[in-house]
């Protein structure tokens, strides 16, 4: 496999945005995860689908990744594509609808968006990912979502007979993205999110730099951002706190191999050093018996687990 896609895409992508045996540890907020076989960075619209046909063409199966700050990948890695996005991340504004495409960082976004003077990013100024995966997940943090200011995005439908439409481009309206609790329709129609306009407000630059600097202080002042981590593990069960839930049955700063839940979030498992995606999984489904079985509430995970388990 590595000699074909070395034939057949050396010609497509720059040098550096084709890899082999690339860890994942590289790639994760968490630190932690196997190589992927083939690790792919397009910088375009043309050399996803490219890469995606490629795919299709040899029976590669491909995942497409963001800044990985919602993953848990595998101990053993990644079989077959990771189509990271990293390179397809343009950033645009007309009036005050800014356009991102989805390689473009959160933390980039809400930058642009202070320097031109629109405001209404700033609760996710501190979310360390990409515009596709905040869109795919509907990122929120202080009271705010993704929802609450997107206004429209495209998207790519990664079937043979999408990507070899006329018009391969998929116009996606906001009640299309059906959005929920840490949920959008990209997590059911398996569409690929390319980009997104967002519809923000006018405001002073000074005001939304303050905004911006308030809420990283208050992140850094509650949550472990000093060490690895995938960020909230699970999703706020109705009626209940998650961190507190856990916090009660005693868990702060339990450690399982070298993952701990944080003594600063209990609702976050840190990388203390050296751990696993194994050391992870242990320490979850541990805090889901403990919660399971003093309150009799079910947690359920928000971050993602991927590759060969």
């Amino acid at each position: 496999m590595q000699k074909l896609a070395t034939t057949e895409l050396a010609n497509l992508l720059e040098k550096d945005a084709l890899r082999f045996a690339e860890p994942m540890s590289l790639h994760t907020s968490f630190q932690i995860g196997g190589p992927a076989d083939i690790y792919t960075l397009p910088s375009s619209q043309a050399e996803l689908m490219q890469i995606l046909k490629f795919c299709y063409t040899h029976a590669i199966p491909w995942m497409i990744v963001g800044r990985g700050s919602n993953l848990l990948v595998s101990d053993k890695g990644i079989r077959g594509m990771v189509i990271a996005t990293d390179l397809y991340n343009k950033i645009s504004i007309d009036e005050n609808y800014v356009s991102a495409f989805c390689g473009a960082s959160l933390e980039d976004l809400c930058n642009f968006c202070m320097v031109n003077g629109v405001a209404g990013l700033e609760f996710a100024s501190g979310i360390p990912g990409s515009v596709g995966g905040a869109v795919f997940m509907n990122a929120g943090a202080y009271g705010g979502e993704i929802k609450d200011v997107l206004y429209c995005s495209k998207a790519l439908n990664p079937t043979l007979e999408g990507l070899n439409a006329a018009n391969p481009i998929l116009h996606i309206k906001y009640d299309e993205h059906q959005f929920g609790y840490r949920h959008s329709s990209f997590q059911d129609n398996g569409f690929i999110h390319l980009s997104s306009v967002f519809k923000l407000s006018y405001d002073d630059k000074d005001h939304i730099a303050q905004r911006m600097q308030d809420l990283h202080e208050e992140r850094w002042c509650k949550q472990p951002m000093e060490l690895p981590s995938g960020g909230s593990i699970f999703k706020r069960p109705p009626g209940h706190f998650t961190g507190k839930l856990i916090d009660d049955c005693g868990m702060r700063g339990y450690q399982l191999g070298g993952a701990r839940i944080s003594d600063k979030h209990c609702g976050f498992i840190v990388n203390a050093g050296g751990a696993t995606a194994a050391d992870v999984m242990a320490l979850i489904k541990h805090a889901q018996d403990e919660v399971k079985r003093r309150y009799d509430v079910d947690l359920q995970t928000e971050i993602r687990k991927v590759g060969d388990w």
